[in-house]
């Protein structure tokens, strides 16, 4: 996967923008709140999960998935994007989103699948 394949991802679901934050880094917001962050090169990205999820990404696959630095301590999950499946990645992003957007937006969108 590439940083492309998960702008597509976050892009697809409702109210995601995209914004460059701190000169560096790209961040995916919904509603002004921040579910995932790719830097620039596109080569990783930090997403937005539960501290029992990013436990268990990290003791499965260590070489693809790490503690994200600063925010780590809350769940943020830093992802090897060219190591992980376009399913994974795809399933992490829609559960970030999921996360963070507010529970109508959500319940709509299940509505209109």
């Amino acid at each position: 996967m590439t940083g492309d394949d998960l702008r597509r991802l976050a892009m697809a679901l409702p109210e995601v923008e995209e914004r460059l934050t701190w000169e560096v880094d790209i961040t995916f917001r919904v509603r002004d709140k921040i579910f995932a962050i790719m830097g620039q090169d596109g080569a990783q990205a930090s997403i937005k999960a539960t501290l029992e999820a990013q436990q268990a990404l990290v003791a499965s696959e260590p070489e693809t998935f790490s503690v994200s630095h600063y925010t780590g301590r809350f769940g943020w999950t830093t992802v090897v994007l060219t190591r992980v499946t376009a399913e994974e990645l795809a399933e992490l992003v829609e559960d970030a989103w999921r996360r963070t957007a507010p529970k109508r937006l959500v319940a709509a969108y299940d509505a209109s699948k």
